[in-house]
């Protein structure tokens, strides 16, 4: 693909949200993995390959992450490695980290389009999405706050939808009359047979300049606490530092309530794309490599006389036979089995380990580190606790000690 004439003296960056809690794929997410530094698709995690598709009008030394603190040190280390990243060192949904990462980007010296992209979705066709991308670029150039609208093919109430005014420019850009949240299936229903709406994606292109006015207008008490955190840059903190002692004071606000359903100047680019949000075990099996019998296997897995079925094994082998419309997940510590269409329900299993303090939402038997990883083979159910330590070539890690303790 080449770059248009207009896009050359253009600095343009990529801001990638890579927080999230691990709830919608578990067991293979977990608090400390959520899904976007899983491989689901291919050889590369999902946030590799949100980065990937954004070449080449968007280097990789062009790409920043805003993600949690937790995952810098944990087992999304080797992903997050290979970019610039922003650390919250605790969630505030999307406006707060879309106003310190367009803040860290003014203070590099100029005032870039800034595209902002969520770490956890997939793209299937990548040179309609570049297209659309150029489309959306020289939108925010003119000073408009542009989204991506995917075009609906059923209705569904996981996704909000954004409803577009009458007409659209040569280019197919459309004003944006309204959104609305998750609706109920009749009302989405209602949506497809009227026409004009589509799929909230998530997916944003502005200049710098200009969300941080609509925020300045919009989310005071967002600003306040950006300002906070920039006087203390102006005094010699570094920027991260002075995002650690600030942020907890932001408020917990999407950046589409917080601001584009405010706004005049939201325009829409519509898209087809190849979009999934992956947002549960179904999404998967949609997207994913299928049998004759509409089966999607992964792994370690045998499948006699199946139908319809989703099984994933990380470990051990998984032997099913002749269940239909099922997705079955294994993985070292735990086994999800539910109906397909029944999927998203996996939250509640989440909540209820939550609540009940269980590990199994939190990590992996086996977690990554930056020098290597450590499998957990006994916990403290039999007093004690033996790990099995994997230090890479080079790798360096704290000898501890303490009491009823030793390593």
């Amino acid at each position: 693909m080449t770059i248009s004439p207009s896009h050359q003296n253009v600095t343009i960056k990529a801001v990638i949200l890579a927080g999230g809690s691990g709830s919608r794929l578990w067991p293979l997410s977990r608090q400390h993995l959520p899904k976007q530094f899983l491989k689901l698709n291919g050889a590369q995690s999902l946030l590799q390959e949100t980065a990937s598709r954004l070449q080449p009008l968007i280097a990789a030394q062009n790409v920043l992450i805003v993600t949690g603190e937790e995952h810098a040190k944990g087992e999304a280390y080797k992903v997050l490695s290979s970019f610039q990243t922003l650390l919250e060192p605790i969630g505030r949904n999307t406006a707060p980290a879309i106003a310190i990462a367009a803040a860290y980007l003014q203070r590099q010296g100029d005032d870039p389009v800034m595209v902002v992209l969520p770490a956890d979705h997939i793209i299937k066709d990548i040179n309609a999405f570049q297209v659309s991308l150029k489309v959306a670029i020289e939108a925010a150039q003119a000073g408009l706050l542009v989204t991506f609208g995917i075009q609906p093919d059923r209705p569904d109430t996981g996704f909000g939808y954004i409803k577009t005014s009458s007409g659209s420019t040569s280019s197919g850009i459309q004003s944006v009359e309204r959104f609305t949240e998750k609706p109920d299936l009749a009302t989405a229903a209602n949506f497809l047979q009227e026409g004009g709406y589509y799929w909230n994606s998530g997916m944003f292109v502005w200049k710098v300049s200009t969300i941080l006015q609509e925020i300045r207008q919009h989310l005071p008490e967002v600003d306040a606490v950006l300002n906070e955190i920039l006087a203390d840059v102006r005094d010699g903190e570094t920027f991260a530092l002075a995002v650690k002692k600030h942020f907890h004071h932001m408020p917990s606000i999407s950046i589409d309530y917080g601001v584009l359903e405010k706004c005049s100047k939201v325009s829409l680019v519509p898209c087809e794309i190849g979009w999934s949000d992956v947002g549960s075990w179904d999404a998967v099996h949609d997207i994913a490599e299928k049998d004759a019998a509409h089966n999607a296997l992964q792994g370690n897995v045998l499948a006699i006389d199946c139908k319809n079925t989703f099984i994933r094994s990380d470990k051990r082998l998984v032997a099913a036979i002749g269940v239909e419309n099922l997705c079955v997940v294994e993985t070292a510590d735990a086994i999800l089995i539910s109906p397909r269409g029944q999927s998203q329900r996996v939250r509640e299993v989440v909540d209820a380990l939550k609540d009940s303090g269980a590990k199994e939402q939190m990590a992996h038997v086996t977690v990554q580190r930056p020098w290597g990883s450590y499998t957990l083979l006994e916990d403290e159910h039999s007093g004690c606790k033996i790990k099995r330590i994997t230090v890479i070539p080079g790798g360096k890690l704290s000898l501890q000690s303490h009491q009823h303790r030793s390593e």
